[in-house]
């Protein structure tokens, strides 16, 4: 034989050899960067050699020719959102949760899971034997509308009757001032915060169970007061984000954008 046809013998061996039936990573994959998980043939990215079946392998570029077939990267598969919770504690301002579980976890450098657990501002105004508080919250506690259509949530489940509950009732403000720790907020259950900004207009419904059963108002609301009073607000779920506001007029429904949209805890 000669040096040209045995040479191309070989270099047909070392192909069949890469690629041969069981693949270099069969029975070989694992998690994680592990130097025990080693082969020995083609790497994915060229080349022929120690190669690698361990879920780092990707990032590292020594992977093994046949990984994607034998070790197929699976990503972290998580369920939908719980309902939120109500609040961990009663009467001053506090968080609610929701969680979600994991279905599948991430295998062989596949995608890793999100957050599992959400936080967000809250307060309630009754106890869990569902007494009144009986204190009045100032200054005006707000925090997203998307809590509202929770509190609807819980309140059509309840055993409580709410044939006398008020309808409620929208005021508008314009924001005067406001700390600087509200744009800074990027948590992913108060980035609603980083969309208050000075001067702009604001709405924030009042609704049960925030409406006092005496005045039938919501705290901080600023009844009777004029257009020129400097009136306070804080958001819940982060006491340093808070600031001023002037009220323009109250509304029987709130008409701003979604991003300007808030209403009383």
């Amino acid at each position: 034989m000669g040096g040209a046809a045995l040479s191309g013998a070989l270099w047909l061996g070392l192909l069949w050899a890469g690629s041969g039936a069981g693949g270099s990573c069969s029975g070989k994959c694992c998690e994680g960067r592990d130097a025990a998980c080693v082969g020995e043939g083609w790497r994915e990215r060229g080349g022929y050699g120690t190669c690698y079946c361990d879920g780092g392998c990707r990032r590292a570029g020594d992977c093994c020719h046949d990984h994607g077939q034998a070790c197929p990267a699976l990503p972290c598969i998580v369920g939908e959102w719980s309902h939120w919770s109500g609040c961990v504690e009663q009467c001053q301002p506090h968080l609610r949760v929701r969680r979600r579980y994991v279905q599948q976890e991430p295998k062989n450098g596949g995608d890793p899971c999100p957050a599992l657990e959400e936080k967000a501002g809250c307060l309630e105004y009754l106890t869990y034997r569902g007494k009144d508080c009986g204190h009045e919250h100032v200054p005006a506690f707000i925090t997203t509308s998307e809590y509202g259509k929770e509190r609807k949530r819980r309140a059509a489940s309840s055993l409580q009757p709410s044939d006398k509950e008020d309808a409620g009732y929208c005021v508008e403000f314009k924001t005067e001032s406001l700390s600087h720790h509200c744009a800074l907020e990027n948590r992913p259950y108060a980035r609603w915060m980083q969309y208050l900004r000075e001067g702009h207009t604001v709405c924030v419904a009042c609704q049960p169970p925030a409406i006092n059963t005496d005045t039938h108002r919501c705290s901080g609301d600023g009844h009777n007061t004029d257009g020129g009073k400097i009136l306070h607000w804080e958001a819940v779920g982060n006491s340093q984000c808070q600031g001023t506001w002037k009220k323009i007029r109250q509304l029987k429904h709130c008409s701003c954008p979604l991003v300007h949209s808030f209403i009383f805890t």
